[in-house]
């Protein structure tokens, strides 16, 4: 249910309220004092928290994951289906939910959201890639280009290769773009024989994973935090600058480690 249908923040919150009951106090009837808020304790063991998931995170990356296999795969018997159906003329990235669609669909488009985050091009021919807004350079949070476009006429990758050798004409580029942002292309491959295709930013191999999904998934959230609170709350336990580690890495028994890292958390939460 979890790869297809999205579930409601209240239902999560929920789920996750009587997950958080029971750790607390060994039984799910009891009620007893919650000491860290629970969007701590789903933070990595590495950033301070239990490692425990956050449901509705957990819920877009598996929604992710559909989305992804729509636009790796649009020739299969789903994916054309629904390509004729939602996204004709495009792909499922400029696809926007409207009256009328499925629920399966709009979940899936929450997917979506998350999937824009770590989508990047693979330059083949260069063809179908737009140099000023798609994703195709592996280095900022937009992998976009950094440089101001100005009066440049040039739109597609394709018109910075070389017509004849089919690699980066080095010149162009240098004269398009910043020395930054002209380093990072001319180390990029090019095969002018395959047809450019997405990969997942977050794996050196392309490979998209609903486990690298979530960690993105939780890093944004952490972002908001830590953006909402840099005007009224404290920071996120994750960036104390703490090793917690540390913790995990001692040779004791567990009961123990689990007080210390309490014992950690309320010297911080004093601070």
């Amino acid at each position: 249910m979890l790869s297809c249908f999205e579930l409601t923040i209240g239902l999560c919150d929920e789920l996750s309220s009587m997950i958080g009951r029971w750790w607390w106090s060994q039984n799910n009837e009891d009620n007893k004092i919650h000491w860290l808020a629970w969007d701590k304790l789903t933070l990595p063991k590495n950033k301070g928290g239990l490692g425990f998931r956050d449901l509705y995170l957990f819920n877009q990356a598996m929604l992710a994951r559909q989305a992804w296999r729509l636009l790796v795969s649009p020739y299969t018997l789903c994916g054309q289906v629904l390509k004729a159906k939602y996204f004709p003329n495009g792909t499922i990235l400029q696809c926007e939910a409207r009256d009328g669609i499925s629920y399966t669909w709009r979940s899936i488009l929450k997917g979506v959201d998350l999937i824009k985050e770590g989508v990047i091009w693979r330059i083949g021919n260069g063809e179908s890639v737009n140099i000023w807004t798609d994703p195709w350079i592996p280095h900022g949070k937009t992998r976009r280009p950094a440089t101001y476009r100005g009066a440049a006429v040039l739109t597609r990758v394709v018109d910075l290769l070389d017509p004849v050798s089919g690699s980066w004409d080095e010149t162009l580029v240098k004269d398009t773009f910043s020395e930054f942002d002209a380093e990072a292309i001319l180390k990029l491959r090019v095969n002018p024989d395959m047809e450019d295709r997405h990969a997942w930013h977050f794996d050196k191999k392309g490979l998209f994973s609903v486990k690298s999904a979530y960690k993105l998934a939780v890093q944004r959230r952490e972002n908001e935090m830590g953006r909402n609170a840099a005007s009224s709350e404290s920071l996120p336990v994750g960036n104390s600058g703490f090793r917690w580690d540390k913790i995990w890495g001692m040779e004791v028994p567990n009961k123990v480690k689990m007080f210390i890292w309490r014992l950690v958390h309320n010297s911080l939460a004093v601070r």
